[in-house]
């Protein structure tokens, strides 16, 4: 039987439907409303439904007092450990009458309901036995979750006794008190429980479910539990898209909340040209996307979120990559909601090139690499300023640091290389404008393939190389030299004769300075180099 709710929105609701063995994730930014929610999905299914609050304590006393597995199990549910407990009790006691904000500290019901349940099984076992009845005894709970536990975390072991639980390393006599396991093991311990003493046929709602539970394992977890509860239902409510994406479940994105209370949610759409991390931060997203080359957690990336602060920067890796994004969602009617637009490096792009792409909506770098921006004469004054220089001694800083990229290139050698990539760039490019879609067989393909690729001037375009590194030597014009000088140990010479840093600590003090605002006149000497964005 289906789980079915209706999420108020500002029109119409939305209607949820969830079959047992299945999930639905619902992705939202902080103050999205996550949390109420998961209160108004538990409180629509009444007893079919165990919410997992986001706020959770996570103490463990494997000591604590042992009761009964009836009312160990009302306390776990209901948050009253009594026969008489009933749902309808479940948010004055369980949630103390304040749902989406009481720090729910059920882990004690928890242990008392994984002890009763192993004491009880045991007990038959025993009787069974003693009457001569030799079947294989049935598995505890606390069985089934050491060893899901176990294999999550194979470097430790859980001891469970009659009335205690211990943790040993494999292959040493070491062993400590489940009370000093570390916030990740006793995380894991928790949801795993949880999962295994909802009732059965039941949704289980978790909020926030990545809490204190490393990426490596996130997925293997909730692998884990429904394999083992293929009866139930799972509704993930988070934050973190890497853990939706990893799920293969039903994704809506929580756009807006009004305590009204309603919600603006939006399906996220299959085949947009986007993994699904990425779309599902496009569409949450609240501002206008910017794509840029680069990683996550990138100099760049910082770099671009200091001086974008308005925008939601997504790092695409390639200038490819970054190009085909902006095309892609400008062209998808799914994604129109927010406007987006690129930024690539200039990597020899050529003044057509550069047209083309801005009526893409990609601009184009002042620079061969962004890391080029620091060493631009305005950017290195402000570096230098920050760090107190003034009048001659400025001047002489900001020569060292020119006179050092130029001699970069005193080697025949290094500008070569320069030339070799340059090179290697451009032919890559054309090859790929190489058009064949009228070349009818493979004579047709390797006729138009071979004249296609003779057009290209292999010398020619080595020599438009090499004129214009010498060109930019001979006139010492730094910021044309730095527009078509790919060298990424250029970083390492600004680190060196403007900050007498060495590369990494140059790296983390620029930074940090952007992050923190520490610096407002190297941000926005940084900002002033970048081109304007249009978004559309």
């Amino acid at each position: 039987m289906p789980f079915d709710f209706a999420i108020p929105g500002p029109q119409e609701p939305t209607n949820v439907s969830v079959e047992p063995g299945a999930s639905v994730i619902f992705v939202g930014a902080n103050g999205g409303g996550k949390t109420r929610l998961a209160v108004r999905i538990e409180d629509s299914l009444v007893g079919r439904a165990h919410r997992i609050s986001a706020h959770r304590a996570l103490s463990l006393n494997p000591e604590v007092a042992k009761i009964s597995e009836r009312l160990a199990i009302s306390g776990l549910r209901i948050g009253r450990p009594h026969e008489d407990a009933q749902v309808n009790q479940r948010s004055g006691h369980r949630w103390q009458g304040k749902e989406a904000t009481v720090l729910l500290n059920d882990f004690d019901f928890l242990i008392q309901a994984l002890f009763a349940d192993q004491s009880n099984k045991s007990l038959d076992t025993h009787q069974r036995a003693r009457a001569g009845d030799h079947s294989p005894a049935p598995f505890t709970k606390f069985e089934h979750l050491s060893q899901i536990w176990e294999r999550l975390l194979p470097h430790r072991r859980l001891i469970i006794s009659g009335d205690n639980i211990e943790v040993s390393v494999p292959g040493s006599a070491s062993k400590y008190k489940a009370s000093e396991m570390s916030d990740g093991e006793r995380a894991i311990f928790y949801m795993i429980g949880q999962a295994l003493l909802a009732a059965d046929d039941s949704l289980l709602i978790v909020d926030e479910p990545e809490l204190h539970v490393h990426r490596s394992i996130m997925a293997k977890l909730w692998d884990e539990l429904e394999a083992a509860r293929h009866d139930c239902a799972f509704v993930f409510i988070t934050h973190d898209l890497e853990f939706a994406a990893s799920r293969p479940a039903r994704k809506f994105v929580i756009l807006e909340y009004d305590p009204a209370p309603h919600w603006r949610i939006e399906s996220v759409p299959e085949d947009t040209g986007f993994s699904e991390e990425i779309t599902t931060l496009i569409l949450g997203s609240r501002r206008p996307i910017l794509f840029v080359e680069g990683t996550e957690g990138s100099l760049d990336t910082t770099i671009y979120r200091c001086c974008f602060p308005d925008l939601t920067v997504i790092p695409m890796g390639s200038c490819e990559e970054v190009i085909h994004a902006v095309v892609t969602m400008r062209r998808h009617s799914a994604l129109t909601r927010v406007t987006c637009s690129g930024i690539v490096d200039a990597d020899d792009y050529q003044p057509e090139d550069i047209a083309i792409l801005g009526q893409y909506g990609v601009a184009v770098l002042p620079v061969s690499e962004i890391e080029n921006l620091v060493l631009l004469p305005a950017v290195s004054r402000a570096i230098a300023e920050s760090d107190g220089y003034n009048g001659t001694e400025l001047e002489a800083k900001l020569k060292d640091v020119k006179d050092a990229v130029f001699q970069s290139l005193n080697s025949a050698a290094a500008v070569d290389g320069v030339v070799v990539r340059y090179c290697r760039r451009r032919i890559d490019r054309l090859s790929k404008k190489i058009d064949l879609s009228d070349a009818a067989d493979i004579p047709s393909i390797i006729a138009t393939y071979t004249n296609k690729t003779g057009e290209i001037n292999i010398a020619d375009i080595a020599k438009t190389a090499k004129d214009r590194i010498e060109k930019a030597v001979r006139d010492e014009d730094l910021p044309f030299l730095l527009a078509n000088y790919d060298n990424k140990g250029l970083l390492a010479l600004a680190a060196t004769h403007l900050k007498r840093q060495r590369l990494g600590d140059f790296e983390s003090w620029l930074t940090r300075i952007l992050r923190n605002d520490k610096s407002p006149a190297v941000a926005a000497a940084i900002r002033a180099t970048l081109p304007a964005v249009v978004s559309r």
